[in-house]
């Protein structure tokens, strides 16, 4: 399962809205070959589902990832940290042995 935390749903449904969005809009997750550590996150906002996604319901959020990335993602949660020092959202991702200095890519 992948989880999100209660600053990255506010966060998410704040930037749907701003964006204008449509209301079935969700956060799709995944992981691409890249950056630093060898794989680098993605995240963005569809209102697709794909042959093969894997989809999560979570404080009301959906969050959807395909399944290859789901294998590097399982257990995954989506956080949002804000501030003069915040990161944005962020992944906390239990599966990953090493990560690079600004969170954007990791390897296991």
């Amino acid at each position: 399962m992948i989880t999100v935390s209660e600053n990255a749903k506010q966060r998410a449904i704040s930037l749907i809205k701003e964006e204008g969005k449509p209301a079935d809009t969700f956060i799709r997750v995944g992981v691409e070959g890249g950056g630093c550590s060898g794989l680098s996150y993605k995240l963005e906002f569809d209102n697709q589902i794909k042959e093969g996604d894997q989809v999560f319901e979570d404080k009301g959020m959906k969050i959807v990832v395909d399944k290859k990335s789901f294998l590097y993602l399982v257990g995954t949660e989506l956080d949002f940290s804000g501030g003069l020092n915040g990161k944005g959202f962020e992944f906390k991702n239990p599966n990953a042995s090493r990560t690079c200095g600004c969170g954007e890519s990791f390897a296991v």
